[in-house]
């Protein structure tokens, strides 16, 4: 269901009373004290959408009971966004803590990195954008309910922008803020993120459920009237205490259980739905008793959430009856509390004092630690990369929830195994798990664990893990954080002998240039290394190879003699190599081995250099080549004089990308270009982007000199919509 504020952008310039929620008159006279200021500036700015926004994001939060501070940066966020207030005018307007809190809503866009997560695996930046993220989320929560908010806000926005602007938005709301807002159990944010990404998604499929819902809607609110009244009648005859109503009926969550059981959509239970809100939690079942005892249920359809809550601290008994007229209703039965953790989430508590900040409700304290437990995981993950699987399965995955011996509750993601709830557990559990049982019954370690399920982990105290279970084909471990943790097992196991290996491998090489082992802690640094025994180590392992050591420690006279036994010890190849080194003369030395760096392909007329490899002669580069800048940096002793012969007459390869305005027969203008200037193409590539309007062109072409580079450049750079035109390595 998509709610409707009195803010709502459809209508910037007829706004209804924004702070009618809020009760404490004392707080109302502040925020519009705030936001006569936000208003006035946005306006000077040209902007007052910003106040619009500001009021709006105030109205959602306030249903979300959050504190005043809260509200204030919530005013304020549009603005420090947009730049147009600094952290000291926050400062001075609303108090230290203002400029904290901006600071921490902004940091929350760091989150859309996870969009990332969902399409492959990201980069070092995008993994510690993330970690910012998280750490700024258990910092101060009250920056994600904001930040959540906002997201709302833009959604509504984007309604009067294009297609291809509402779908970006709303997938990004999709993906990542709707489930975020799930997890933290904030289901009045989640169900409006929800639908309306997915009105901007699928417009057809919600436009034709809508109106579904609005053709049915006077019989169905008879119905459900008529429903409520009874019921409400005979829990009062029972003495359970206890009020019930009709909710609201969310399109996407329609739409959902539509396609995953395949209905129509008379076939949708929740499309009539009641909720029981009880007093205590023995009301819960007795209003369950009530409602069995008056309808048939459908057995496939009851869940009890209180007794095994979801991942996100969700608790509810969920049941499905047929009703008078033998229709479908679906009931919903929760305590008052458990309302409010399903609807507020973490906020459901907050206090409401000024200055207390985050209240002490294990419901909160529960969400904080899964956010601490995220970062914690850090150390087990240290130089592994499951951590990004971690936050993946943690954020957007679905949950299994299995016991303990004790009948603790553990939750892991879905398809997990008995060896991954034993790294759970502790790591010297998995380390020295043996088998496992499930329900009393012994189950083989590839067994998927399922909701409800008792496990009983077998160990012996001189076993260890088996690298197979490290074969994700094997299907022993499915979880990120079990399998980091056998990677670290095998890691330490193999030091010593990698140590051993190493030293015995760098002792022996260091002999024959008569350089002491000790050393090579001068070049730790260089291989970003702490101590000697890792550096050894890492030589044993065949991490870190052991001439790269060796050739930064023995002596620079038998570097440079080595260096030149083996380039003029070299005989030229014959065919192309051998005549490319007629085109290229080589200062100092003759009969070299020369190649042509693929890197910066250099043709005659540019200014080259030539670099010494091992073993492969003298690579020519163009002196203005990025990768010899960095080879050069490393070996600079390798760097030779070279110069083009007078008496070439090879053809070099050339590539050209062409960035232009995307439109019809630039290919043919192109190819026109290169047939009438007799350019001998080899390649040719175009690709669109169609976010942009602009193709992208490669052009592989032989050339014998660096003037025909010019000339091919000159003439394609006159054609229509040529934006850039630049030489590109292949």
């Amino acid at each position: 269901m998509v709610w409707v504020r009195s803010t709502h952008v459809d209508m910037p310039h007829q706004l209804g009373d924004w702070l009618a929620d809020l009760e404490s008159e004392t707080r109302r006279a502040q925020l519009r004290e705030h936001a006569e200021r936000v208003t006035q500036i946005s306006e000077q700015a040209k902007q007052p959408q910003l106040a619009v926004k500001g009021k709006e994001m105030v109205e959602i939060l306030i249903a979300l009971n959050l504190d005043q501070e809260s509200l204030i940066a919530a005013l304020y966020s549009p603005l420090y966004e947009a730049q147009l207030i600094t952290a000291e005018q926050a400062s001075t307007w609303g108090g230290a803590a203002l400029p904290e809190l901006l600071n921490a809503i902004q940091q929350m866009q760091t989150i859309s990195a996870l969009q990332h997560f969902q399409r492959g695996k990201p980069n070092q930046t995008q993994i510690d954008n993330v970690r910012r993220m998280l750490l700024a989320m258990v910092t101060d929560i009250r920056a994600v309910l904001i930040k959540l908010a906002e997201r709302i806000c833009f959604l509504r926005e984007v309604k009067l922008l294009d297609e291809e602007s509402r779908v970006l938005a709303a997938k990004e709301c999709h993906e990542i803020y709707a489930p975020l807002a799930n997890r933290l159990g904030i289901g009045q944010l989640k169900w409006e993120l929800e639908d309306l990404a997915f009105r901007y998604l699928h417009p057809t499929t919600y436009k034709t459920i809508a109106a579904q819902l609005l053709e049915r809607r006077i019989d169905r609110e008879q119905y459900i009237a008529e429903f409520v009244k009874l019921l409400q009648q005979k829990l009062n005859d029972e003495g359970v205490e206890a009020t019930v109503y009709g909710r609201p009926k969310h399109i996407y969550s329609i739409w959902r259980k539509m396609q995953k059981k395949g209905l129509s959509f008379e076939q949708v239970y929740d499309i009539r739905a009641v909720r029981i809100i009880t007093a205590s939690l023995k009301d819960c079942y007795a209003a369950l008793g009530v409602v069995h005892s008056l309808w048939k249920h459908i057995g496939s359809e009851f869940d009890d959430y209180i007794a095994t809550p979801k991942a996100n601290g969700y608790q509810s008994i969920h049941t499905v009856v047929y009703g008078p007229e033998d229709k479908h209703v679906e009931i919903q039965i929760r305590t008052q509390a458990m309302h409010d953790d399903a609807e507020l989430g973490v906020a459901a508590h907050w206090r409401y004092k000024e200055g207390t900040g985050v209240g002490k409700g294990s419901g909160l304290e529960d969400k904080i630690a899964w956010l601490r437990k995220l970062l914690a995981w850090q150390d087990d993950m240290a130089g592994y990369d499951g951590l990004v699987d971690e936050i993946r399965s943690q954020v957007f995955d679905d949950r299994v929830y299995v016991f303990t011996p004790k009948g603790e509750i553990i939750d892991l993601p879905a398809g997990a195994t008995p060896l991954d709830f034993a790294y759970y557990i502790h790591s010297q559990v998995g380390h020295r798990c043996v088998g496992a049982k499930v329900n009393g019954h012994i189950v083989p370690f590839t067994y998927q664990l399922k909701n409800g399920e008792r496990v009983e982990i077998l160990t012996q105290k001189n076993t260890q893990p088996s690298r197979d279970w490290l074969n994700p084909a094997n299907g022993y471990l499915n979880t990120a954080r079990a399998r980091s943790k056998v990677v670290t097992y095998f890691k330490k196991l193999d030091r010593e002998k990698n140590l051993k290996a190493g030293k015995e491998l760098l002792e022996a090489e260091l002999a024959r240039y008569q350089v002491p082992l000790a050393q090579a802690e001068s070049v730790l640094e260089r291989f970003n290394m702490q101590h000697l025994d890792d550096l050894l180590a890492a030589i044993g392992a065949g991490d870190v190879r052991l001439h790269q050591v060796v050739n930064q420690l023995r002596p620079e006279a038998a570097v440079a003699a080595e260096r030149i036994e083996r380039i003029t010890a070299k005989k030229p190849k014959h065919g192309a190599a051998s005549s490319r080194q007629r085109d290229v003369t080589v200062e100092g030395i003759g009969n070299l081995l020369v190649q042509f760096a693929k890197c910066c392909q250099p043709v005659p007329g540019d200014n080259i250099l030539g670099f010494v490899t091992q073993g492969r002669g003298v690579s020519v580069h163009r002196d203005d080549c990025e990768q010899l800048k960095h080879l050069l940096e490393q070996h600079p002793e390798r760097a030779l004089e070279v110069s083009w012969s007078l008496h070439n007459r090879g053809r070099y390869q050339v590539h050209l990308r062409l960035i232009a305005d995307d439109r019809h027969g630039l290919l043919h203008d192109i190819t026109s270009v290169l047939a009438n200037e007799k350019f001998h193409v080899v390649q040719l590539d175009s690709r669109s982007d169609s976010n942009t309007q602009q193709a992208v062109i490669t052009v592989g072409a032989l050339i014998e000199h660096q003037d025909s580079v010019q000339r091919m450049i000159n003439r394609l750079s006159q054609l229509k919509g040529i934006s850039t035109i630049e030489r590109i390595k292949q």
